[in-house]
């Protein structure tokens, strides 16, 4: 399946070899996906009419293991195109008491399914191309904008030439302007897909300079321009983006990257802790007192 028109024209397909209730389900998804994707098994049964167990059999009946795997396929194809409005009103009905374990739970099952999908291959040869970089460009803009941050403040330690690109749109293009064969742009872009962070990767393709993306998965389109793909799942739960596999990803590769390098950065790290500790940087567990002291 490649795009939603895939999936609708598989739905609209086997509408004649489904029986009288599954094709009822299959006529909701194909004209109210953009709800119904994000409903669960008891819910979608109660739009349509027909049972939590006849939503099961029906997932089973379009080939899928379960109700959950059918969501989530629909959900990766869907996902770009729900406005913040339709993604706010996914969660419109659920009790706010709720949202701790919903949204924990979804984390969860984001960090697990990008455990399972991730090739390591894919992995050890973005590590492979950040070690060879002469420079590296980290981009992330709007929600990925905190990503790309965290990237590039720990890839400061690694590297000497690191740049972070995560400011308004019409600062991008300068901040990349000197991109050469042998640096790396990292795009960072999860759906709603950034249309600045797409330009700026083919942007950088045209310098001949190698790019990595960062993003959901196979569908993205980031994947279509990159030389290598790292994904992580960002299922929604409402408005806000799961950013909890994405930093997972982030993290993997920063501590591969000061593996390779970790005498090095061994001796840097001793050189600014004498920095650190001489200007005060961070709370001494003796002025931690002292401010407990004059708390009191």
């Amino acid at each position: 399946m490649h795009d939603m028109q895939d999936v609708i024209s598989r739905l609209n397909q086997s509408g004649k070899r489904l029986s009288k209730g599954h094709r009822r389900i299959a006529e909701y998804i194909a004209q109210h996906y953009d709800k119904a994707v994000f409903m669960t098994a008891s819910r979608l049964g109660e739009s349509v009419g027909v049972s939590e167990s006849t939503v099961v059999r029906f997932a089973a009946a379009m080939g899928y293991e379960g109700y959950p795997q059918l969501q989530r396929a629909l959900q990766e194809l869907v996902s770009h195109r729900l406005t913040a409005n339709q993604r706010f009103e996914m969660s419109n009905e659920m009790d706010p008491s709720a949202a701790l374990g919903m949204v924990l739970k979804s984390d969860m099952l984001n960090l697990r399914t990008t455990m399972e999908q991730m090739d390591n291959r894919v992995f050890d040869d973005v590590v492979r191309r950040l070690l060879s970089a002469k420079a590296i460009y980290v981009m992330g803009l709007r929600s990925a904008a905190p990503l790309a941050q965290f990237m590039g403040y720990y890839l400061n330690y690694i590297f000497d030439d690191v740049h972070l690109v995560s400011s308004g749109a019409t600062d991008v293009f300068e901040a990349i302007s000197k991109l050469r064969e042998d640096d790396v742009l990292i795009g960072i872009s999860f759906p709603r897909y950034s249309s600045r962070t797409l330009e700026a990767m083919r942007f950088a393709k045209r310098c001949g300079a190698q790019v990595v993306a960062i993003t959901d998965g196979p569908m993205s389109p980031l994947k279509d321009i990159a030389d290598a793909t790292l994904t992580a799942h960002t299922d929604m739960a409402s408005f806000v983006d799961s950013l909890a596999a994405p930093l997972s990803v982030i993290n993997a590769v920063l501590v591969a990257l000061g593996l390779h390098r970790k005498e090095a950065l061994s001796q840097h790290f001793r050189q600014l802790e004498a920095i650190w500790e001489t200007y005060e940087v961070y709370l001494e567990e003796n002025r931690q007192d002292d401010y407990k002291g004059g708390a009191q």
